[in-house]
Formats: C-alpha cells, structure tokens, sequence
C-alpha cells in the first residue's frame, strides 16, 4: 500500500547518474533516526526536502527502507538544510566551509540572498567581485539543468542526461530536445541514438518518420566508422540499417537519397578500376571521410610529383660522413633506406622492433641536419613523440600540436594556406594515424618538402576509420623499405625474437633463454581458468614483479587485454587492480564508476578543447566537491575536468590492446584465454608484445597463443584510398 513521506536529505549514500537511481538517508518528519530511502530521485542534494509517495519495505541485508514511487523536491527552509544544500557540490564556488559562512551572515534568507541580491555576498570573508560571477554562474545554470531535469523526467528518461544536454544547448536545451532529439546522438558525445530514440519515442516521434530513419542511416554510419570502416557497401549498409532500426527497405532508401542530397553523406559508384568489392559498386561515406579520403590521394600525388626544395647530396659520400658520424656500419638495407630519402620527395620505412629503423631515421636527420633544412617530427601520440625525441634528439610533437589545433579558432590553424615551416618532415608510428588526421596533416605540408613515414604495418591499424599506412604502402605510388633482419643487440632479447616469430606465423618460445647472453625479458603463465588467471595477474602487478625486477606497479606496469567484458576484461580487472593498488579515502562515486586520488586514468575521446586525446594516460591528482572538478596530470600537464565530464575518463590500470598503440611500457601483463577467441588474431598478440620494453609476461593457455599466432585474417576494413592511390598515378603515366 502506497504512503506519503516527506524529510529532509541528509546525505546521499549511492547516485547513478545514468539511470537516477539513489540510495539516501533522510531525516523525516516525526522519526528519531534517519530512513532510507531508495528509489529513482531528480538530482537528489543534502539538505534538499523531499515529498515522496511509496511503500515501506523490509530489506534482508540493510533491513527498513522507503521505496519511492513518486517525489517531488523542494529547498531546504532552515539554516541547517541550506547549509548542507550550498555546501553538497551544488555551486561551483562554494564547499562546505563557505557555505557555513554564508548562511551563519544571512541566516533563512540566504537563498533568497542568492536569488536576488548575489552582489551582498561581498560582506561574506573570502567572497569577491570574481566569486560572486561564478556563483551567479553557477547558480543560473544549475537552475536550468534542473528545468531540463524535470523535463526529461516527465518524459520517463534518466535526468542523468541532463547535465550533457543542458552543457551543449544551455537555455535551448528543452526546444533542442523537442525539435529533434536525434541531434543528441551526432552531438554529444555518451548520447547514442539508442538513448535519442527512447527520448523521441516518449515525446511521440513516429518509429517510421523521416527524421528517425534519416539519424539512424548516421547513426549506423558512425558505429562502422568505429570499428575503421571508411565507407560501407550500399546493400549492405540498407541491409544493416533495416535491421538497427526496424523499418522498410523504401524507408531506409529515401532517407539515403534525402541523407545525400542534404550533404550529410556520399554515395559514390565505383568504376571499374576502383570497384573491388565484388557484390557493389556503391559506397556509402560520411561526407567528411568522403572528402578526407579523396582529398588525401590528391594531396599526396601533389606531395610526390612536385620538385623538392632540398638542394643535389652526393650520395656515396654522405653515407660515409654519416657512418662515421653515427661509428656504426649500416646494413645493405639500412643504406638503401638512406639513399631512398635522398632521392624521392616522399617513401615509407617499415619494420618490426630491433630491426634498425631508429638508426635510419637517426642517419637521415644528422644528414639533412648538415645541409641546414628546417626539419620537422611528429607521432600521433604523446608518448610517441616523447619517445622519439629521446631517440633522435631533435625535437617531435603530437601532429595536433604541429598542426596548431585550436578549439577555440576553430580546428587546424596549418592547412594549405598556412603551411608548415619545413623542408623535411618525418612521421614516426604511422600505422596509427587514420584518415581525418591524415587529410589534415597532408594539407599542411609543403608541395616542395620531403615527406617521409616510419612505423610498423605488421601492427593493428588505426583506432580511427581508415589503414592508412598499409594502403599507401601496397597503392606502390612510393618507395618503402622494409625492414626484416634483427640486429645482434636486439637478438639478445627474447621480447624481440619472440614477436617477430608471432608476425611469422610461428608459436614463441617458452621456455628461458639458452643462448649465451639472451635476457630473460618474456615470460608464459599457464592457466586456463579465469578465476585463477585473475588471482595470478593481481598478484604479479602487486608483488611478484615488483620485487623481483623493481618496477613500480603502477607507473611501470601495464596490463593489456584482448577485450573489455569478463573476468579478465579491461572492465573488471581495473575494479579489482584499482582494489589491489589504491589504497586512498578521497574518491567520488559517478553512477558505477569510482574514481579516486592517484588512480592511473586513460582519455577515451579526443578532446581539442583540452588538448587531451584518445589513449593518453594520466593520473588524478586532486578531486574537489566544491568545485565539482577533477584535477589530471598528463605527463606533467594539469586538466581540469567537470564531474559531467568524466565519461571521457576511465580507469587505465587495465587497457585494451587497442589503446596501447604507440605507447611502450618497461612492463607489460597480457591476460590470453581461449574465451577472447573471437579477437584473438596475430597482429593483435603481436601489437601487444611489441609494447613491452623491457618485460613481457602472458598469463593464459597455450591453446589461446596458437589459436591467434595463426589467425592471419584481419578483420576487412572498407576504404578506397589503395585505388583511389593508384588510379591516381595511373593518370600521369
């Protein structure tokens, strides 16, 4: 039998963000002790009074509890509630220590004070002109949220949303949502058009209308965008996008043709000279990786085809100087390499580890370095371009930041018409780079420069759309070297042999080492049970290792994992290591996930307006309620994030293989069961492999190993830029 409630927030024991959901302790009207109260609540904040309809229920654990059906809230009237309101992480600007403050001066007129005359605020201690706009700020916007909140909620949608929407639209946000609230799926970023199909069911959108079938068409597109697909097959792309959203096949065509005629997408026919896959000769592209694909083939025959700036080397004699200079004698290949540099505008060096492209790069950089060019290096990441400073010696940056990426101005301030400042450019780690970044990148060269590329094709392909690196290498529009043989120094790691026996096809060795001299760097745990695989990895990262060679579990230590779900999923080991390797009080709970002082952190979007990007590693150093902020160091950098940005942020103790691309680690721990059978392929094992530095150690079966060593068959990404390459020369012959 439903009853009524009414009391007063005293705190909030567990908010989930997403879906509402709040466990409370409430001190209610009448009752000495406090109750709880569970159930779906807007928002909920301490202090806050809360009139509620529902039902009295009997828990086995945690025993008497209110069961909230329906609730309506309202601000505190007294002193104390006001006090615990403002200083609950409410306003941006005021904790708990000021809020005492403020209502010890204006005692119940406080929130009126606020509301109306924020300017008095001054006569608070430690409050100023600058204060004072920020909690008008503050105060405005938490307002409108709550408007936005109360919206959704009456449309039976988490309000947890709110915040996000309220962030992009700010006082349009309800218009916005009612206009169209597919626009939440392309803008912001949490939102899926799963989550803005239910907001348009309840605000009564017909399942056949245009509006839907013309968003789900992008929506789709995207999500095989995600898994690297540059464009998808038109029959195949009707055929999917039938099945996602539950409608006819004409529905699904107009909105295609509707989709193309807006610009928002492209459906190109192939010729005969570009048609490769077999069933279509259609394509589908999102409009900017139609113009990003091609506009990269058509910078690149300019790149290639334009007479350089850099004067006439002798050849013979520069090769001399440099082995001199370097007191080294270059193979056959390395030397070819070399000379290939010298001799065309653009080529691609590609190698495993060990097999001399730091000695190439190194050579080419102290030969151009003598002829006084400007010279130029970059990687996709910023580990990647750290790492190749110190290998180098000469400066790299992120291609972001070579790129000047502005959020505020509007994306990459260096294009065509402002190009870069070099005469030869090097690109480090280029199996990385996907097709937006390229495009950008390509523009802002100079015609006149020397464009170079290094990096491992043997290595998975970008975790954006595209493989870049690949389809210019087997497009044969310039020169590559590839590199093959091991040199003696890397012989003497078994990390080094080992993975190139992976890229081979052939099972590693595991056994030590029985070669006079060979580090015993890569090591193989049997165990096939998952439970016991779990215990063992927790145990490594805590003790074992660390005793044994020194490296801090934390900063040193790196688990890479074929997937996100299961036991020994980046998901769960991250709970459970974050367990194992923090120990600290100051966290903050955001629906299920927990956050806390020192947690190891990863970025899982590009963020320009931060300049943090998908993949970076950090560390939180600080977490405010008051000033619902989160205070990250990436390599020493400081990010301030809002709570309500913390969705871009996961826990980075554990990290899929996918995400390590470009990173090297002194320590790597690779869980690998026969249940990521359906990821388990080699260039995947051998990425992961690959990212330890100076210890490796699998924790898994045997089974597991074979299964992806001889698992060669990458997954087809759909892209166009190997024929579009070489239709492109074909031109000009």
């Amino acid at each position: 039998m439903l009853t009524d409630l009414s009391g007063q927030i005293e705190r909030i024991t567990y908010a989930n963000e997403e879906n509402g959901f709040t466990i409370a302790r409430v001190k209610v009207y009448g009752k000495q002790d406090l109750v709880t109260v569970v159930g779906n609540l807007t928002s909920p904040l301490p202090g806050e009074i809360l009139k509620m309809n529902g039902e009295w229920a009997n828990h086995p654990k945690y025993g008497e509890q209110f069961k909230v059906v329906n609730c309506k809230t309202s601000v505190p009237a007294d002193v104390y509630g006001m006090r615990k309101y403002l200083g609950s992480g409410l306003i941006k600007g005021i904790g708990p220590v000021m809020a005492k403050r403020i209502t010890g001066r204006f005692g119940k007129k406080t929130l009126d004070i606020i509301e109306d005359e924020i300017e008095k605020l001054e006569e608070v201690e430690g409050i100023g002109k600058k204060r004072i706009e920020m909690i008008k700020t503050a105060w405005d916007d938490q307002k409108e949220i709550r408007e936005v909140m109360l919206f959704l909620q009456s449309h039976d949608v988490s309000s947890g949303y709110a915040t996000k929407i309220f962030k992009q639209y700010k006082n349009r946000s309800i218009a916005v949502v009612k206009e169209n609230p597919y626009r939440l799926a392309m803008d912001i970023f949490g939102i899926g058009f799963v989550t803005a199909d239910t907001i348009a069911e309840k605000l009564g959108f017909d399942k056949n209308s245009e509006l839907r079938a013309g968003a789900g068409i992008l929506y789709v597109l995207n999500q095989l965008a995600n898994e690297g697909h540059v464009y998808y097959p038109y029959e195949l792309l009707v055929k999917k996008s039938r099945e996602i959203l539950q409608v006819e096949e004409e529905i699904i065509l107009k909105a295609l043709a509707d989709s193309a005629v807006e610009k928002r997408i492209v459906i190109e026919t192939f010729d005969n000279e570009i048609k490769e896959f077999g069933k279509s000769s259609k394509a589908v592209y999102l409009s900017k990786f139609h113009v990003c694909e091609t506009g990269i083939a058509d910078r690149l025959k300019t790149l290639i085809n334009t007479p350089g700036s850099i004067r006439h080397i002798e050849l013979d004699k520069a090769i001399k100087w440099v082995q001199e200079q370097l007191d080294i004698s270059l193979a056959k290949n390395q030397i070819d390499a070399i000379r290939c540099s010298l001799e065309n505008k653009s080529m691609i060096i590609t190698g495993g580890p060990g097999t001399g492209k730091t000695t190439i790069i190194d050579a080419i950089l102290k030969i151009f370095s003598k002829i006084d060019v400007k010279i130029m290096l970059a990687a996709p990441t910023g580990r990647a371009a750290k790492r190749m400073s110190e290998n180098t010696g000469h400066k790299a940056s992120t291609i972001h930041r070579l790129l000047e990426f502005s959020f505020q101005k509007g994306g990459f301030q260096k294009n065509e018409e402002k190009p870069l400042d070099c005469d030869l450019l090097i690109i480090d780690e280029a199996s990385m780079i996907d097709t937006i970044l390229m495009h950008h990148l390509l523009k802002a060269i100079p015609a006149t420069a020397t464009f170079i590329l290094a990096g491992d094709v043997n290595q998975l392909p970008s975790v954006g759309a595209g493989n870049i690196l690949n389809d210019i290498i087997t497009s044969n529009v310039a020169p590559v070297v590839r590199l093959k043989e091991i040199f003696r120094q890397a012989r003497e790691s078994q990390i080094i042999v080992n993975a190139h026996k992976i890229n081979s096809g052939i099972i590693p060795s595991f056994e030590p080492p029985d070669q006079s001299g060979q580090k015993n760097d890569f090591y193989f745990i049997h165990q096939e049970d998952p439970e016991k695989a779990l215990e063992i990895i927790l145990k490594l990262i805590k003790e074992r290792i660390p005793r044994r060679f020194g490296f801090d579990p934390v900063k040193d230590i790196q688990v890479l994992t074929p997937m996100h779900k299961g036991l020994v999923g980046a998901g769960n080991l991250n709970i459970e290591l974050q367990k194992a390797l923090n120990s600290g009080k100051t966290g903050i709970m955001l629906g299920s996930r927990n956050y806390m002082v020192n947690d190891k952190v990863m970025q899982i979007k590009n963020n320009y307006d931060k300049d943090v990007f998908n993949g970076d590693i950090g560390k939180i150093i600080s977490l405010s309620q008051e000033d619902r902020g989160v205070i990250i160091s990436f390599d020493g950098r400081n990010v301030v994030y809002d709570f309500a940005d913390l969705d871009e942020i996961v826990l980075a103790y554990a990290i899929s293989i996918h995400k390590s691309q470009g990173s090297e680690y002194p320590a790597v721990v690779i869980p690998l069961l026969t249940q990521h059978y359906i990821l388990l392929q080699r260039n995947l094992i051998y990425t992961a492999v690959t990212r330890g530095k100076n210890l490796v150690v699998i924790v898994g079966s045997k089974r597991a190993m074979a299964i992806g060593v001889n698992n060669n068959k990458t997954q087809k990404r759909f892209t166009c830029l190997k024929q579009r390459l070489a239709a492109c020369f074909k031109e000009n012959m």
